[in-house]
């Protein structure tokens, strides 16, 4: 419980901090443009606040964490979510400041959205198994 506590209030923290960014380095550099630090804000508050504050009451009532592919779906939903935003910043750093982001940016960005979907779908497979306890687990 504890981790999900701490992972959803460091989101909280970096997700705000991220829109400050944003708006302190376009309004900086006097930028109108598309960027990806535009969508970094939401990303993090998404992907990681709210889904680590519902995680945190889907716990009280399943009690998933115990579940022995829990520490796998948290550690390679987290580097999934750490990896997408990092390549976010750069990209979208990269859009302010008049530099061109190449094809090995799109695709290590692709490479976190990959391992972000597998954490999802191992979250998913512990969900099932807190929803659907096979008959010898509730005896």
């Amino acid at each position: 419980m504890k981790k999900l506590y701490f992972a959803a209030l460091i989101y909280m923290i970096t997700g705000l901090l991220s829109g400050i960014y944003y708006r302190e380095l376009t309004k900086a550099m006097s930028f109108h443009g598309t960027t990806m630090l535009s969508l970094l804000h939401t990303h993090l508050l998404i992907l990681g606040m709210f889904f680590f504050l519902i995680l945190i009451v889907m716990e009280k009532l399943f009690s998933f964490t115990n579940n022995k592919l829990f520490p796998m779906f948290f550690w390679t939903y987290n580097v999934g979510v750490i990896w997408t935003v990092t390549l976010m910043v750069i990209h979208g750093t990269r859009d302010v400041l008049g530099a061109s982001s190449g094809p090995a940016i799109a695709g290590m960005a692709g490479m976190g959205h990959i391992i972000l979907s597998i954490g999802l779908v191992l979250f998913f497979i512990i969900l099932k198994d807190a929803l659907f306890p096979k008959p010898s687990e509730n005896s």
